[in-house]
C-alpha cells in the first residue's frame, strides 16, 4: 500500500519495563533506552491511502488516525508494537483489523490548522473498546533536521516494521518504508482520558519529548507470520 502522513506529532514518555512487559505478548522483547521502556502517542492525518498502482478513493482514503505504541524486537528487528490505533473511517478499520490484524478502533475526528498550530481531537466510539479522548494543539519550533543512527531521537521513529498478533496468537510482522524522517522539535498540549490508561498504562507526570513531522510518504506491505520458534 501507499499512503501519505500529514501533520504528525511524536509524544514520548518512558515507562517502566515492569509496567510494560506484561503487555507484550510472547515471542517479542521490549525494546529499551537507556534501561527504560519509551510509550508514544501519535496523532497525525492519512491521505492518499491506496494499493500501489491504483487511483486513491476520496471517501477511503484521507482520515485522521491516532495510535498509542511501545518499541519491541525480535532478535536483530526493531519494530513498533500498537496498543490502540483510532481512526475516522470506518471502512478503512474494519480493513485493518482483518488484513493486519492490527487494534484500531473507530472514533469520531477532527484535524486542521490554525495559523500554524494544529488542532487535533478524537474520541473512541468502538463498540466494547476501552474509552479514550485526546484533545491536542501542537506546532513545530525548529528547523527540520534528520536523525543519526545510535541518538535517542533516531531510536524512537527510526522504526520500519510493526508486529501483530491475531486472535490465535499467531505473531505477524509487516514491513515499512519510507525516506528518513524530516523531523522538527515541537510544543505540545495535550489533553488525554483513558488514551493509555485504557490498557493500565500510566504516563508520567512530566511534559513529553515531542517531535513534528509535517509530511511524508510511506510504503507499507501486508504482514507475514513471524514463526515463534525461530524467536
Amino acid at each position: 500500500m501507499a499512503q501519505r502522513w500529514s501533520d504528525l506529532l511524536f509524544a514520548h514518555w518512558p515507562v517502566a519495563t515492569s509496567e510494560l512487559r506484561p503487555l507484550i505478548p510472547d515471542g517479542l522483547e521490549l525494546d529499551t533506552w537507556a534501561g527504560e521502556g519509551w510509550v508514544g502517542i501519535v496523532p497525525f492525518r492519512m491521505s492518499g491511502v491506496r494499493l500501489r498502482g491504483t487511483p486513491a478513493l476520496p471517501w477511503l482514503s484521507a482520515f485522521p488516525e491516532l495510535n498509542l505504541r511501545t518499541y519491541v524486537r525480535v532478535g536483530d528487528r526493531p519494530g513498533v508494537w500498537f496498543f490502540s490505533l483510532d481512526a475516522a473511517n470506518p471502512v478503512a478499520v474494519a480493513i485493518a483489523r482483518r488484513w493486519f490484524h492490527l487494534p484500531y478502533f473507530r472514533a469520531r475526528m477532527s484535524c486542521r490548522d490554525d495559523d500554524g498550530e494544529v488542532i487535533y481531537d478524537s474520541r473512541r466510539v468502538h463498540r466494547g473498546a476501552p474509552a479514550a479522548t485526546l484533545a491536542a494543539r501542537y506546532r513545530p519550533i525548529g528547523n527540520v533536521t534528520t536523525t543519526h543512527e545510535g541518538t535517542h531521537e533516531h531510536w524512537l521513529t527510526a522504526r520500519f516494521c510493526l508486529y501483530a498478533e491475531d486472535g490465535r496468537r499467531r505473531l505477524w510482522r509487516g514491513e515499512i518504508d519510507h525516506p528518513p524522517w524530516p523531523l522538527q522539535s515541537a510544543t505540545a498540549t495535550l489533553e488525554y482520558k483513558g488514551t493509555a490508561s485504557g490498557f493500565g498504562i500510566t504516563l508520567p507526570d512530566r511534559a513529553p519529548i515531542c517531535h513534528f513531522v509535517r509530511t511524508i510518504d510511506v510504503r507499507c506491505w501486508r504482514p507475514g507470520l513471524v514463526t515463534r520458534s525461530s524467536i
